[in-house]
């Protein structure tokens, strides 16, 4: 009788199939886990200490739905130096997640679509499902870059929004000031919302980071704490964007997430004070070693942030290529999790050097096999 109850809605959503590798890894004795999509380093000390402090101060009850003054104040004034735009406001979220789920809850009717690019983070295409949008998706493909004459030519009159996520991913790519610049003015000339996912916004490599809110003031941005300050699992993000629609998540967010743990937001402040730049370049370095050693082996696009790689299968499809790296116990995740497409799989260059070392020792020798006949 339960399974009758269960909603449609929930129906067309598959299990993450990064969470059935989780559990795969759980199972493994001696695992080269590069399936994680989270820093391996621990949440700053002074941030930890931050947040003890607030919880033995009794900071544990609700705080405003829009967050405690200080942080608020805190992101208002590094959001109003970077945009000077007295018209965006800006609200704590409990994480990124919550964010995105808010602002397509506010901005999406049944029916309506919303622009994806494929390869794309998964969470996109699954919050659209629940609030009864349609994904359109774009294909990015073998590059990963934005072609502005797809993006127009797939707007209808019953699209809503197109989600913009750079650096991304799983792709690790980032979107360059022209294309930024292209889909910011391609959004306003279409009336369409934009809604930039910034959450890996500290981890640019190559270049200045920036968003495409610099030339669409309507912009929606969603950022957060879990990626740069490895606080993935104390659910602290923001958004900011025009003070109407914002109020209107605000809104949302009183009778759903009700409010981010304010312990946390406390913590928050500690933490945009605190430099991760060592850890940004640690990532760097990482990333050019794990390019230099997989290149001569594999075809790769972007990598110019976050901390992944979004690997051709050289051999066969992606899933089948994974199946055959797990069983030499290396977990990585199947490109087919992020895209229509199982031609490719991610890796997580986000652990110790030594892990690293084993997984391009296997990749390697993966790649020089015969595929089955």
């Amino acid at each position: 009788m339960s399974e009758q109850w269960i909603s449609d809605r929930l129906r067309k959503i598959d299990a993450s199939g990064i969470r059935k590798v989780f559990d795969l890894a759980a199972t493994m004795k001696n695992p080269i886990n590069l399936s994680i999509g989270q820093p391996h380093f621990d949440t700053p000390e002074n941030v930890k200490l931050a947040l003890k402090a607030a919880v033995d101060a009794g900071k544990n009850v609700y705080s405003q739905s829009q967050g405690i003054k200080p942080l608020l104040e805190t992101l208002n004034a590094s959001v109003q130096a970077e945009y000077h735009d007295p018209d965006r406001e800006v609200f704590v979220t409990s994480g990124t997640s919550g964010g995105l789920m808010l602002t397509l809850m506010t901005l999406v009717n049944p029916g309506e679509e919303v622009i994806v690019f494929d390869p794309y983070f998964v969470m996109y295409k699954h919050i659209v499902t629940l609030c009864g949008g349609v994904v359109k998706l774009i294909d990015t493909y073998p590059d990963f870059r934005i072609d502005l004459e797809k993006v127009e030519a797939a707007i209808t009159p019953q699209t809503k929004v197109i989600i913009c996520n750079s650096p991304g991913n799983p792709t690790g790519a980032v979107a360059t000031a022209a294309e930024l610049k292209g889909l910011a003015e391609l959004a306003a000339r279409h009336n369409v919302a934009l809604l930039s996912d910034e959450i890996y916004r500290a981890f640019q490599y190559d270049d200045e980071f920036i968003s495409p809110a610099k030339w669409n003031r309507e912009t929606i941005v969603i950022d957060g704490f879990s990626k740069s300050h490895s606080m993935t699992g104390l659910r602290l993000g923001f958004a900011h964007g025009p003070r109407e629609l914002i109020q209107q998540m605000i809104k949302l967010q009183q009778f759903t997430f009700v409010c981010a743990p304010q312990p946390v937001q406390w913590a928050g402040v500690e933490a945009w004070t605190t430099d991760i730049t060592d850890r940004v370049a640690d990532y760097k370095r990482k990333r050019d070693f794990m390019v230099r050693e997989l290149s001569p082996y594999f075809e790769i696009h972007g990598a110019q942030g976050a901390f992944y790689l979004f690997l051709k299968a050289p051999w066969g499809t992606g899933s089948t290529f994974v199946a055959e790296a797990i069983r030499n116990e290396l977990l990585i995740i199947p490109g087919n999790v992020f895209s229509q497409r199982d031609t490719h799989f991610r890796i997580s260059f986000a652990t110790e050097d030594a892990t690293l070392q084993r997984g391009v020792e296997v990749l390697q020798r993966l790649a020089k096999m015969k595929p089955a006949e």
